[in-house]
């Protein structure tokens, strides 16, 4: 173990014994990270950590100039390059945040930098990229394309190649987050939660803490779809990913680094995988905290101490996350916050059977109760019973859930839950509709009404139960109002005493009967 003597400027000390063949400490001691970043800031997520019973803090990487931590390492190691080695430029291949550490560094040190970059990068890391200087080069679907084509670019043009993870300078400019970490927690902290791709990251921040305080638990965190770490450490040995998951693109990697997978497997504790809902519900943890939206990456670390937290019941721990990144498009933010309420157990997607009758409909959702309804679909299909598609907000996680579905069938309701179904979630959800030829005097009516818990119900019970409701599509968007778009099946004979009851109704409505989207697609 290496004794500490002092800390100087927030970097160990240490004397001078032997450590393998690279001495990291040192090398993060000198690492020159300062002139591009900051010394981010320790802040404990309130939020979180009553709910999860721990103190949970958050290493804000999201925070620097380039919103990832990538600068340091990047800036390490090509400010420790000569004139010669540089002459013609640096390179690099990288899904974003490497990237624009790389462009940041060249751009301060007067150098020309090339990028290459997956053409599956979102647009906000090109742009950024690009608005450095960098000159971007888009080539292949994944990481490993665009090393390959970066390795070419490399040997044509004489550059610099500037490893984003397997280089030791690289390892060090990262490892000085472990170091921060110490002079500011003084060690106090029970275990640290790393977001992992290549393993530059965590490697550094591993072996700077676990050389003084090897008591300090360090663990990984991986996406179940691109767990290329914790199989590399099972199997021995660096494996390739047949397949990388992209949702995550900071960690989207084939295959680990060399050196980081040999100081991983001698300093790193455990790893763990989340999965993507669970990913989106540290997302909007992390903005409960912080008001501040990382990418999926970024939220990896959470989702992972978050998982940890349940598995292994703790409690009254010190735990610190590395936000690592927030270079997220702003699109990507729709399907995040779809996801994020499955992830985290507040909301379940059920698809049930009812009977095709009056107020059958209604019968349901008393069911439900005055719990908030975030989706509702339904299309008329025969005479005897319908199927809707539904998402319901949960307090209580998965005892409410299953209390639900009990209660649903004792009340002769069939019913599935689908919040682990990726092919509900991801497509059925939207597609819930089509024809219907039994449906002959259907017409279409657009609702908004106060959104609040048990509205859905206050709805349906207001339209009553004298007409039959052949399609239904409710949404709850987060807004003060809630839509709903409903097919009322009306006898033409009975068509003034619908439009009587829908003006005492109270609610804001619009005909849409003669809207083209139903036309073309429902009617």
């Amino acid at each position: 173990m290496i004794t500490i003597a002092t800390f100087a400027d927030g970097f160990p000390v240490c004397d001078n014994r032997e450590m393998n063949t690279i001495n990291y400490l040192d090398l993060i001691r000198d690492a020159n990270v300062y002139d591009v970043a900051i010394e981010s800031p320790l802040e404990l997520a309130t939020v979180l950590s009553e709910r999860l019973n721990n103190r949970v803090l958050m290493k804000r990487e999201d925070l620097q100039p380039v919103f990832s931590f990538k600068l340091r390492g990047a800036y390490n190691k090509i400010s420790g390059l000569d004139q010669e080695q540089v002459a013609n430029g640096v390179i690099c291949s990288s899904a974003g945040n490497h990237a624009q550490g790389v462009a940041l560094a060249a751009k301060e040190l007067g150098l020309r930098a090339v990028i290459v970059m997956p053409v599956t990068t979102p647009t906000i890391k090109v742009d950024a990229v690009r608005a450095l200087g960098g000159e971007v080069v888009l080539s292949g679907d994944a990481y490993d394309d665009a090393y390959a084509h970066a390795r070419t670019l490399e040997k044509q043009q004489g550059l610099a190649f500037i490893h984003p993870f397997d280089d030791p300078a690289v390892i060090a400019g990262q490892g000085t987050i472990g170091a921060e970490i110490l002079k500011q927690t003084d060690g106090n902290i029970d275990a640290v939660f790393v977001p992992v791709g290549g393993g530059g990251l965590i490697a550094g921040i591993a072996t700077c803490i676990k050389l003084q305080f090897p008591n300090i638990r360090i663990i990984g965190v991986e996406p179940e779809d691109s767990a290329g770490m914790q199989k590399s450490l099972a199997a021995g040995e660096p494996v390739s990913l047949d397949h990388v998951g992209i949702f995550a693109d900071g960690v989207a990697v084939r295959r680990v680094g060399d050196e980081t997978f040999r100081l991983c497997k001698e300093y790193v504790d455990e790893m763990i995988t989340v999965d993507t809902d669970q990913c989106c519900a540290a997302i909007r943890d992390i903005f409960e905290d912080t008001r501040s939206i990382v990418e999926p990456a970024g939220g990896l670390a959470v989702a992972g101490a978050k998982k940890y937290v349940a598995e292994n019941k703790l409690k009254n721990k010190t735990l610190v996350t590395i936000s690592c990144g927030a270079n997220v498009n702003f699109d990507r933010l729709r399907h995040i916050a779809e996801r994020a309420a499955v992830g985290d157990q507040t909301e379940m997607l059920i698809a049930a059977q009812i009977p095709e009758e009056p107020g059958s409909f209604r019968r349901f959702c008393e069911v439900l109760g005055r719990r908030g309804i975030t989706e509702f679909n339904y299309r008329y299909a025969d005479t005897k019973k319908a199927h809707i598609f539904v998402g319901v907000q949960l307090s209580e996680g998965q005892p409410e859930a299953e209390k639900l579905l009990t209660s649903l069938g004792d009340a002769s309701f069939p019913v599935v839950d689908l919040s682990n179904n990726e092919t509900a979630k991801l497509h059925v959800r939207h597609m819930v509709g089509g024809r219907s030829a039994e449906v002959k005097n259907e017409r279409l009516f657009r609702f908004e009404f106060p959104e609040r818990p048990g509205a859905l119900l206050d709805f349906l019970n207001a339209i009553g139960t004298d007409w039959n409701i052949s399609l239904f599509h409710y949404r709850n968007h987060g807004s003060d109002y809630g839509r709903v778009l409903a097919g009322i099946d009306v006898p033409e004979q009975e068509t003034e005493e619908l439009e009587s009851h829908l003006a005492k109704l109270g609610y804001a409505h619009w005909e849409e009967s003669g809207n083209p989207a139903y036309t073309m697609f429902l009617s």
